[in-house]
């Protein structure tokens, strides 16, 4: 994965990852090879210099993956999650722990958060959990496990941090192979699920009307214009960006329906196709393009077998799924993923 130094891009807005000037230095504190780690990448350490530092998401990207290849030990991604200081945090996280209670904060933090890059976040109360997921637009490839880590060790210690008092989630779920498991629980202190369809965290619901101890209206009256101002000016979300993300939502074993999915974002069936034939596609395309995307995440970063990745997907039949996939990528599921290990073990 080491390469030559990538060329500063132009990207809009949203394809920039802010990283805090500090990281590098926080890093080296932890024992990280920065350097290594920055050849391994092919970043500049430039890119981390400036004021306001800013990579692409193709950079961020490759920054942790090669954290996870080269960076150290296995909880690393934990500990830079435990570490993060409030004042080191991205402005949506700072409007969010100055907010009145924890769910105020959550739903901040999702509204803001893709002005600041392309990061989404959906908090979703369910039987008494809260869920939690999160969402890189127009990244199809699985997310490196640290910044899995690291992200969900940093809401954790952020809420914690909000409220005065120790949070401990329900359960974690993890899209990955059962690994490091006892060091997973005892970050966590709560049961950790493997080969689940997404990442989730799921804190008990009754927490979001917790009061924060941290919260002060005026520092959010201050950052509020400027957010606001952000997410007008970032890149726009297309009507498939939107299609394509609550089909997401739903690949936890319900079949997203074209009626379903038009409900949700406040049209009718009829309309949601037309408008998706004035730009040249179909919702059976776009839920084809997520469904396949999912699969390869599945296959390749957990252990489920075909008939419970079918089933995740919303497909009706093992072989309803088999076929789709072989005519993807011309083979069967349980074949291709023989042949990715085989290439990522070589």
């Amino acid at each position: 994965m080491s390469g030559g130094i990538l060329a500063p891009m132009e990207p809009a807005v949203s394809e920039f990852v802010p990283v805090p000037c500090v990281v590098l230095d926080r890093l080296t504190s932890l024992g990280v090879d920065v350097d290594r780690v920055l050849r391994h990448a092919g970043i500049a350490r430039s890119r981390f210099q400036a004021a306001r530092a800013k990579l692409t998401v193709h950079e961020f990207f490759a920054f942790w993956r090669a954290l996870e290849e080269v960076g150290g030990s296995r909880d690393l991604g934990l500990r830079i999650g435990t570490r993060v200081e409030p004042h080191q945090r991205d402005v949506a996280s700072l409007a969010a722990i100055h907010s009145d209670t924890l769910g105020d904060a959550l739903a901040k933090f999702a509204r803001y958060k893709r002005a600041v890059c392309g990061e989404e976040v959906s908090v979703d109360t369910v039987h008494g959990e809260a869920r939690i997921r999160f969402h890189w637009v127009h990244v199809e490839d699985a997310l490196p496990l640290m910044l899995v880590d690291t992200t969900f060790a940093s809401l954790v210690t952020m809420a914690a941090h909000g409220i005065g008092a120790p949070v401990t989630p329900i359960r974690v779920e993890l899209a990955r192979r059962r690994a490091d498991e006892r060091m997973l629980h005892a970050a966590f202190r709560c049961p950790i699920l493997f080969d689940a369809a997404v990442d989730q965290l799921v804190l008990d619901a009754a927490l979001l009307a917790r009061p924060l101890v941290t919260r002060n209206a005026d520092v959010v009256a201050i950052l509020t214009p400027a957010l606001e101002a952000a997410l007008a000016e970032a890149a726009p979300r297309s009507l498939t960006d939107d299609v394509r993300a609550a089909v997401m939502r739903r690949m936890t074993g319900e079949r997203p329906s074209v009626d379903k999915i038009a409900r949700e974002l406040g049209m009718s069936p009829r309309t949601l196709q037309r408008r998706l034939g004035e730009l040249a596609t179909s919702y059976q395309a776009l839920l084809d393009d997520a469904r396949r995307d999912a699969s390869r995440r599945l296959l390749a970063s957990t252990d489920l077998d075909a008939g419970e990745i079918a089933f995740l997907l919303g497909f009706e039949e093992l072989n309803s799924f088999s076929r789709a996939f072989h005519g993807w990528e011309g083979a069967t599921p349980m074949r291709w993923r023989a042949e990715h290990r085989a290439r990522s073990a070589g």
